[in-house]
């Protein structure tokens, strides 16, 4: 039993469609089961478009438009018959998000955006399932909502392992027995039958969740990447694939921001002892990295950019001390206004963190710590985290910026910095 994941580079065209058929040709098609995600960028797409219906803006039907003709130009490259069903199968899709436009927006934000963003996964997926069946590979398509099952906490929806593993075993595994079979990552539903989705880019956490509940052999991710990189390109000129990594140094990774991998794909797999192959779609031939449960230290440091950033320093306005009930106070309305934190330090005086800055939570976030609390903050910062740094790697990173935190444990080192030509 085996589980591949084609992310939406892999499918961003048909000739991507087409290379991920080949790929398909190639492999053991037994017990395979096919995660795929929305087509290239959909989801941004289909994220304006939720809030355009939530906002009321005039731009609905325009936007849905786009996105219905982005697919059908994809369709109308792939399939010379344009009779062929896969046409109306798509275009019955797109109605459910037409009826919902229909209407006014009354239902809670976050549950609007998952019933419009999941279309993306259903609709990339009839596509694949279609095409490698036009490529005389026999494939079904399944919804993954009837085997991921979650609670109401919409756009991250927590899953309820106990009741997703009865499904797949119960209702996915047979179907693997007859065929290939293909689903989407990202989304789930409630018990209420609501589409959930498990947060943005969760489809690799999918994928790992289907391993988990299967007994899978291997997870294989497919990526425009030739494997996990020390470093990301967009950053570095030159950068090196590590050939194999722990779960732990993949955990911590991918915990500290690293993009290739979901955060929570990683421990699902842990826990089954199941390895994790990431490769390139590229180039599937060549050897990617493998994520097992080998200790060993990485080859080179690894190093973790993060932009765009906001320091937070917290001091009780009594001149007290920073003490557990404070701490309990602080991550409490963290916690609230689900802001999350990427480093962290603490002092008898203060408590400082990194986060992103996503404006509208850190102002209402900012806005109740106040009440209690003196609150200074830094905007346009950078983080950098460095796995299995030296001071050679430090130096590298930290060249004309000004260090406003650092933090270093055993094998990770955080700096929270900004160009010295920036700061306030």
């Amino acid at each position: 039993m085996q589980v591949f994941k084609f992310g939406g580079a892999s499918v961003v065209n048909a000739e991507a469609v087409k290379n991920l058929v080949a790929i398909i040709q190639q492999a053991e098609k037994e017990n395979l089961l096919i995660v795929v995600s929305a087509m290239g960028k959909m989801t941004n797409k289909l994220e304006l478009l939720s809030n355009a219906y939530i906002f009321g803006q005039e731009n609905t039907h325009d936007l849905l438009d786009e996105v219905k003709a982005y697919h059908f130009n994809i369709l109308n490259d792939l399939f010379d018959n344009h009779n062929h069903p896969i046409f109306n199968d798509v275009a019955n899709t797109f109605v459910e998000i037409e009826w919902l436009l229909e209407e006014e927006a009354s239902d809670a934000p976050d549950y609007i955006y998952d019933q419009i963003v999941s279309i993306g996964e259903v609709v990339s997926t009839k596509i694949v399932a279609a095409y490698l069946n036009e490529s005389n590979i026999s494939a079904v398509w399944a919804d993954a909502r009837n085997f991921i099952k979650t609670d109401n906490t919409y756009r991250e929806g927590q899953v309820d392992w106990e009741k997703t593993e009865t499904e797949i075993k119960r209702n996915l595994v047979p179907l693997l027995k007859k065929n290939i079979v293909v689903t989407q990552g990202f989304i789930g539903s409630t018990s209420e039958n609501f589409t959930t989705t498990l947060g943005r880019e969760g489809s690799d956490y999918s994928a790992a969740i289907f391993c988990a509940c299967l007994d899978a052999t291997a997870l294989t991710i497919w990526k425009d990447v030739p494997g996990v990189l020390n470093a990301d390109p967009k950053w570095f000129d030159e950068t090196e694939r590590i050939p194999q990594l722990s779960y732990h140094d993949a955990i911590e990774l991918t915990y500290y921001g690293a993009t290739v991998i979901h955060p929570k794909t990683i421990k699902p797999l842990q826990n089954k002892n199941i390895p994790l192959y990431v490769k390139s779609f590229l180039h599937p031939t060549s050897e990617g990295t493998a994520i097992n449960g080998i200790n060993s230290e990485l080859p080179v440091p690894s190093f973790i950019f993060k932009v765009n950033q906001v320091l937070i320093s917290i001091l009780p306005k009594d001149f007290s001390f920073i003490i557990e009930e404070n701490l309990s106070d602080i991550f409490s309305l963290f916690h609230k206004h689900k802001v999350k934190v990427n480093t962290m330090l603490n002092s008898a005086l203060s408590f400082s963190v990194s986060v992103d800055h996503e404006e509208e939570k850190i102002n209402n976030l900012i806005q109740d710590l106040s009440i209690l609390y003196k609150v200074k903050y830094n905007k346009g910062l950078e983080l950098v985290t460095i796995r299995y740094y030296n001071q050679d790697t430090i130096n590298r990173v930290t060249v004309n910026k000004d260090i406003l935190l650092e933090v270093k444990s055993r094998h990770t080192c955080q700096i929270v910095m900004k160009d010295k030509s920036a700061i306030e």
